[in-house]
């Protein structure tokens, strides 16, 4: 039996669904305001029958700040798909980062060891592989170095994975995956997914920074070939290639009948612009858009090496041309539907 930990979010759903299409069991966890339609709906992207995948998935509550729900979600589970996390680069939400993506990976893999769990699957992010002095493309060998620019959600996905490491030095059977920007149809205003709304409502601006993109599906896919192939104490990156942010938003906004972004945006311009931003949410009590790690991600150019998944994954990963088409045309036809 398989458990899904944060399965109603957009790679958590995925998991679930490759699962299911492998004919293997799934118990998925699920808090108690989660919106379930949201998984139905992303399943009818990728399958001609969503909702009997759908019916077949056995439900449970699971806070990852409660040990006690996690154990007990583990009753008869062999292996644990950790897809949880929270990600925002707002200091206000600083306290609940750490306590979901740090203290909720130290209960997962406490919970895991206690329950002589088989195999754990750990979702952390690329924004671990972190080391500015580094020129060659980064890898699984680069050890963090702090520089003094990374996000609470970077550090909080880092001591996560050092909790993983922990449990793994205590016997535990478990492997790291660290995605790129996941790319997927569905949960419009959750995560990279709200990057094709604001393409939509027409972008201008552009920045010349880099970051490594992945198909949901294609990660789903790795992280139950890493457990079947039982590759543990390793960890890998996930991404089909690395692309510059103009040529994502070029593409983003040519399928969707958009200009391309023409203002090119560079550090003086978005120094201002998170000026502006914080000046208009301190009055508006908006959630604060432009913030510093924003724009060192924005600016980045260090890009990401994917030769360790691809010896072990023979399976092309799909071109992320073609995933932007797919989800580009599933996003049209869904504001069609709507409006």
């Amino acid at each position: 039996m398989n458990l899904v930990i944060g399965a109603t979010g957009i790679l958590g759903s995925h998991v679930v669904l490759k699962l299911l299409q492998n004919n293997e069991p799934v118990i998925a966890s699920k808090q108690r305001t989660s919106d379930l339609k949201k998984v139905e709906k992303l399943f009818s992207y990728y399958c001609p029958n969503p909702k009997e995948l759908f019916e077949k998935i056995k439900w449970v509550d699971v806070d990852v700040t409660d040990i006690y729900s996690i154990e007990e979600a583990m009753n008869g589970v062999t292996a644990v798909y950790n897809c949880s996390g929270f990600v925002s680069f707002n200091k206000r939400d600083r306290k609940k980062i750490f306590l979901i993506n740090e203290i909720g990976a130290a209960n997962v893999v406490n919970a895991c060891l206690h329950k002589k769990i088989d195999a754990l699957c750990h979702v952390s992010s690329i924004a671990t592989v972190n080391n500015s002095d580094y020129t060659l493309p980064l890898n699984e060998s680069v050890f963090w170095k702090s520089s003094g620019k990374e996000s609470d959600y970077a550090i909080s996905k880092y001591n996560g994975e050092r909790e993983v490491w922990r449990g793994i030095e205590e016997g535990l059977n478990a492997v790291i995956v660290n995605p790129g920007v996941i790319l997927s149809s569905g949960f419009w205003n959750q995560s990279s997914s709200k990057l094709f709304d604001v393409c939509y409502k027409g972008n201008r601006f552009y920045t010349t920074g880099i970051a490594g993109y992945i198909a949901g599906d294609d990660v789903a896919a790795c992280m139950l070939h890493l457990v079947k192939q039982r590759l543990f104490n390793n960890r890998y990156i996930l991404i089909e290639n690395n692309y510059s942010f103009k040529e994502i938003l070029d593409k983003i906004q040519s399928q969707l009948k958009k200009q391309k972004p023409t203002i090119h945006a560079g550090e003086n311009m978005l120094g201002f612009a998170r000026m502006l931003d914080a000046f208009v949410c301190a009055f508006s009590n908006k959630e604060r858009r432009i913030t510093k790690p924003v724009i060192y991600a924005a600016l980045n150019k260090q890009s990401f090496s994917n030769n360790k998944i691809k010896a072990s994954f023979q399976i092309p990963f799909m071109p992320v041309n073609q995933v932007i088409e797919k989800v580009c045309a599933d996003y049209l036809a869904d504001r069609t539907a709507h409006f």
